[in-house]
This record gives C-alpha cells, structure tokens and sequence, in this order.
C-alpha cells in the first residue's frame, strides 16, 4: 500500500515539474522574444530600426543574386518635421512620428518591410522594380496630405521621397544611400514629391557641399550685397518704399540666385548670420539715404529661422538706433506659411515686434493656409499678394476673382496691400482700378544697388518717369543712437 502511495507522489511530482519546465520555457521563449524584438525594433515606432533593415536589405540582395528580380528602397522624409518639433516640443513631434509611421506602414498593394532611420526619416523594402517603388512613393504621399491632429494641433505633413532600384542603381552597400540621396534632391526643391535615383544627383550633391563651404566664408569676404527694389503708391505712381533683396557675387561662379543659396543657408543653419547682415546693411543704406535727405521705408525679408530667435527684434532695433532710423520705417516681410505657425516663439515676435513699433509685412500671400480669424491676431499692416497671381491677372477670370478677394479680405482687416511682381502696363492699371494701395515689379524698376537709389531719386525709375514721392524727402525727427 505505502509502495503505491509513493508511485502516486512521484507521478504527481513528475507531473507537476513537466508543467514548471513548460512554464519556465515559455517565459524564456517569451523573454527571448521581447529581446529579438528590442534588438529589431525601433523603441517609439515599433519599425524595424536601421541595423535590421540593412539585414533584410541583404537578404534581399542574396536573393536577386541567386534567382534575379529586383528591390527598390523607398526614402521617405518628412519635410517639416524639424520645424514642428522644435516649435511644439518633443511629445508632440513623437505623436507625429507615430502618425506618419502609421500612414506610412499602410501604403495600399504594397509587399514592403519599413524602418524608422532616425529623426522624421523612414526606409522601406519594396519587392519589386521602380513602377513598384513609385507606387509606394505616390500612396505615401497621398496618405500624408491628409490633416492630422495632435495634442490640438491641426497641421498637414508633406514629405520627400526618392527610389533606388537594386540592382540597376549600384551595388548593395549604395542603394540606401542612393535612395536617400535622391529623398534630398526632392527636398531641396521644395519637397511634397518623389523621384527615382539618377547618377547625376552624386554630382550635384557634391557641387552642394562645395557651395555650402564657400556660403559659410561669404559673410566674412564681404561676397554679399544689397539690392533694392522701389515700391510705389498706386495711386500717384510715385515711390514710397523699397524692399532689400540679397544678392551673392561668387568669386569663381559670379552671381549666385538666392532661390539656389538661401534653402541651402537655411538647411545648414547659416541663415541666421545671412539674415543680422541683411538687418544691418539694410539699416546701414537707410541711414546714408537719410543723411543725404531721402526718408524711405526699407522692407526686410524675416525668415521662419529667424523669427524663432529670442533676440530678433532686439537686433533690429539696434541696428535701427544706429543708424538713427524710427522702427516704423523698417518693414518686415514675413511669408504667410511662417506667420500662420502657431508656435509659442513666434508668437512672442510677433508681439515684440508690435510694442516696438516695427511695420509687419505678410508676404507671398495666398500661398498658405491662412484664415480671417488666425489674421486678425497678427500686427500686420500691410499684405502683399504673390507674384503668381499678378502674372496671370490679364488672362485669367481665376486670378483676377483671386485678387479681388485678397483685396476684401485686408480691407476688412483695415490692412494695405502690395502686389509685387508688376511687368506691364495692364495689370498696373487692373490692380489700381481694384484698390491696390502699393506697386512692386520690373515695370517700375528692376532691384538696383544701394547707391543706385539716390541717383534714380534725381532722375525717376522707367515708366512714365516715375518719380519719388516729395513726402520722401522731408525732414524727420533722429531716433536715439544705442
């Protein structure tokens, strides 16, 4: 009896450490899998992470090796993600990478493995050649342009992105590379698009990065110089203003296009010292026009960089006092994408840009996304309708009905407006008959140098003589030198 009493024990001990190994077994399996999946896996997103992808990229790359084919690495890159996460801080650029990863993983009919790099840039595996890899890219982009809301922020996201088929665009080691090379091609034009790896993009890149070098010296080589474009009151035709604009004279290259330095001095954080020598040239030239009796407004281009500066207005009015200028004739001319950002710095600009006086500007406007309500919180004076619409105010009902509505909408904000880029008599005399207050374009005059603009003060600009307005020339108090 006791003999099977303890058979009994044994089985139920046997039985019991069979269920402990099973249980151990498990959470060791499960241990182990938690850490395979750490070790694969990006901490916020959940995508694989770059040393996994680059695994399964030569995976990839073995099998199109033994059995032909080809892959395509899709380089996804958010184009303002930078800008969103510094302005809202980091929860709220976490919440964007995980929405954008979301969009991202659910590209429609697309067989693809995706990984987070790093910051707001993704790599996808698409099996397949590029119509496959374009695809990808096109439904991306649509499933980007879609609004996303987060922690209350309504903003939309664009991204670039560029295509690198294996094998036909290089060997294993450069396809992402390549892939990426061409995502910044795309972003250097504006981004919100996709294209496909072209050999070229290595040369240009590198012709990049030499301009960016000799941007860097341009500064202290005194390579840069002003221009000035006169502005003019639409119902006298007579200057009242200008607008400095940027010129860069290369040593080796002659005069470079600020469409192709300016996005490069922004992307490589050299727009903010661009930016203080245009503030202070530009007071520089003001002050000598005073000194030889010509009061004008001068009108500055303030960049998104810039007015995320803490110091900006601070900067200005130092510039101003030194060259005993009031701040009411400093304009600043900011686009309307960067006045509609919603960030707690830009905020503060604004309002420190109100309480000293300085004359705000809204540029390129009907380019963004701009509402009545999100303007009327904005010390603007004036607005100035985009060079898009009056180039086709002649010929098209759609511009004209454009600019009639631009023209309401100030006039119910009790704000000016300057159209810019005039180049014939007819959309001159469309704009004044529609109740432009201000003129700006190449019918008036070309931008000239700084010294230049006394001279065409004695002699008037090209149409019709047109001449400075006699208020220009009135004498004003002295603002205070600092």
């Amino acid at each position: 009896m006791l003999a099977w009493i303890l058979v009994g024990v044994l089985a139920v001990y046997a039985v019991f450490e069979t269920v402990r190994r099973l249980r151990l077994k498990a959470e060791l399996d499960a241990a182990q899998a938690q850490l395979a999946n750490v070790a694969t896996r990006d901490g916020l997103t959940a995508l694989l992470n770059p040393a996994a992808f680059n695994a399964q990229v030569e995976q990839k790359v073995q099998r199109v090796k033994q059995a032909g084919g080809a892959f395509c690495v899709v380089y996804v890159g958010l184009d303002s993600f930078e800008r969103l996460n510094d302005g809202f801080g980091e929860a709220v650029g976490d919440s964007l990478l995980l929405e954008a990863s979301r969009r991202i993983a659910s590209a429609k009919g697309i067989e693809m493995e995706a990984c987070r790099m790093f910051g707001g840039e993704y790599a996808l595996l698409v099996s397949g050649g590029a119509k496959l890899g374009c695809m990808a890219a096109d439904s991306i982009i649509a499933r980007m342009a879609e609004p996303v809301e987060v922690q209350g922020l309504v903003t939309r996201l664009s991204c670039s992105i560029g295509v690198s088929v294996y094998p036909e665009h290089g060997a294993e080691e450069k396809i992402v590379a390549n892939a990426a090379l061409a995502m910044r091609s795309v972003k250097s034009s504006g981004g919100n698009d996709f294209c496909v790896f072209e050999p070229q993009m290595s040369v240009e890149i590198r012709e990049q990065v030499k301009l960016v070098n000799d941007l860097r010296a341009a500064v202290s080589q005194n390579q840069f110089q002003l221009y000035f474009q006169p502005k003019v009151d639409a119902s006298t035709l007579q200057v009242t203003a200008a607008e400095a604009l940027l010129r860069w004279h290369h040593p080796q290259r002659g005069f470079i296009s600020p469409v192709v330095f300016i996005p490069l001095a922004e992307r490589h954080g050299l727009i903010g010292d661009i930016g203080n020598w245009v503030i202070h040239e530009a007071c520089r030239h003001a002050g000598k026009w005073r000194e030889n009796g010509l009061r004008m407004r001068v009108a500055v281009n303030i960049s998104g960089y810039q007015m995320r500066e803490d110091d900006l207005v601070d900067r200005i009015e130092a510039a101003l006092a030194r060259n005993h200028l009031q701040p009411g004739r400093f304009t600043c001319e900011i686009t309307e994408s960067v006045a509609m950002e919603d960030t707690r710095v830009t905020k503060q600009t604004f309002e420190r840009m109100r309480k000293a006086g300085l004359h705000v500007s809204i540029d390129d406007f009907g380019t963004g996304f701009s509402s009545l309500a999100a303007l009327r919180k904005l010390p603007a004076a004036e607005m100035k309708i985009d060079r898009a619409f009056v180039c086709d105010l002649e010929e098209s009902e759609d511009a004209r009905v454009i600019v009639q509505s631009i023209l309401h909408m100030a006039q119910a904000l009790k704000l000016r407006v300057v159209a810019e880029g005039v180049e014939t008599a007819g959309q001159c005399d469309l704009l004044v008959n529609m109740g432009c207050n201000e003129l700006q374009g190449y019918l008036f005059s070309k931008p000239v140098p700084g010294d230049d603009i006394e001279r065409l003060a004695k002699v008037g600009l090209g149409y019709g003589g047109t001449s400075f307005s006699d208020s220009l020339f009135q004498p004003t108090n002295l603002a205070p030198l600092r």
